[in-house]
């Protein structure tokens, strides 16, 4: 039997049993996921006058939001989030600014929880500002330090800020710096900067800070003395933490050994010589010893003069590093320079040119010469 039989007789049937419920049915239109009457309003963007006001009022919601402007790379929000700096920058200044180091597991975020708590006590309004690594593959941040510190991230006094390292450490450098001014004009007169971890990224925090501290674990052993020396060379505070039970006495050790260490290196220009704490984030015990010492420091460098001298060294260090940010971008975005980048490079990587001729072809190019 042909197809063409079979589709004769086929049809027949269905003809005669046109009733039957084997019949299937056309079925309904298939609906939309999204309700097609939805409008997302946009929302209305602030005015820079609004932005410096609720700043210096004192309302984090408005903060938060130009802190958002100076991390975007949206041209139109890099020059008002640089006009709400320059409006702020009058009512800055008038905080501590602390780093904290540490190598991972040393309880970073356990620390600035229990001594945040204890610092609003005080009647201080702490801002904490915490750089999180994002990762090289997606370039993704996790920024859990309000998961971490659940216990002050509905505190009033507080001001939880995580932005992503993004790969660029003196871009985020920077912003960090910019967002420690608008968090001073906004009245938070106690400024924590918690680093990514132990390496480059201390440097950089040490540059824009009153006060470096180094939390450390009792224990450690010699595998991390390599990158211990840069570290403790800039630190103005030790703290070992998480001496509670069993590891008091070896924290006390610790506390000993670390001490007679920092008692080699030669006197900072601060000429304060730096002293070893112990603490527990869990149980609080040692908070405020520690506390205390940061209230010493700040007092002695404010005798001696340090403290002014140092922010100076800092204002100039940064104007320079701001130049050097903004003509690398400017070299970079350069409509010429993006037209023949590509076509250079691959001359550099056929050996057809040396790197250095390479780079001076580029910069003949965006100099004009």
């Amino acid at each position: 039997m042909s197809y063409t039989k079979i589709e004769h007789y086929e049809k027949e049937y269905l003809d005669a049993h046109h009733d039957s419920a084997l019949n299937v049915t056309e079925g309904v239109e298939e609906k939309p996921v999204v309700n097609p009457y939805f409008v997302r309003k946009k929302r209305r963007q602030m005015t820079t006058d609004e932005y410096v006001a609720g700043i210096l009022e004192g309302n984090i919601t408005i903060l938060a939001q130009a802190i958002t402007l100076i991390e975007s790379n949206n041209p139109v929000h890099y020059a008002q989030a640089q006009e709400i700096i320059e409006r702020c920058l009058p009512h800055s200044g008038k905080s501590v600014r602390i780093g904290i180091t540490g190598v991972p597991g040393a309880g970073k975020s356990s620390f600035i929880e229990a001594v945040g708590n204890m610092v609003t006590s005080y009647k201080h309004k702490l801002a904490v500002l915490a750089i999180d690594p994002s990762s090289e593959r997606s370039g993704g941040s996790i920024l859990g330090d309000k998961t971490r510190m659940e216990s002050i991230c509905h505190n009033p006094d507080i001001f939880i800020r995580p932005s992503p390292s993004a790969g660029s450490l003196g871009g985020v450098a920077r912003k960090t710096r910019e967002t420690i001014v608008l968090c001073e004009a906004a009245g938070f007169d106690v400024i924590f900067i918690e680093t990514v971890g132990v390496g480059q990224s201390e440097t950089a925090v040490h540059s824009m800070v009153d006060m470096f501290m180094m939390l450390q674990i009792s224990g450690a052993g010699d595998e991390l003395q390599g990158i211990k020396r840069g570290i403790m060379e800039m630190a103005d505070m030790m703290v070992i933490t998480k001496a509670d039970g069993e590891n008091i006495k070896k924290a006390e050790l610790a506390k000993a050994q670390y001490q007679g260490a920092l008692k080699l290196f030669p006197l900072p220009d601060s000429e304060w010589r730096p002293k070893v704490y112990t603490c527990s984030s869990l149980e609080g015990t040692g908070l405020e010893e520690v506390w205390q010492g940061v209230e010493q420091y700040l007092q002695h460098i404010e005798l001696n003069g340090y403290f002014t001298s140092n922010r100076n060294r800092q204002n100039k260090y940064w104007m320079y590093e701001t130049i050097n940010e903004t003509l690398k971008s400017s070299f970079y975005n350069n409509p010429e320079i993006e037209s023949r980048m590509e076509e250079v490079e691959r001359r550099v990587l056929d050996a057809k040119l040396s790197s250095f001729i390479a780079a001076k072809e580029l910069l003949d190019i965006y100099f004009k010469k």
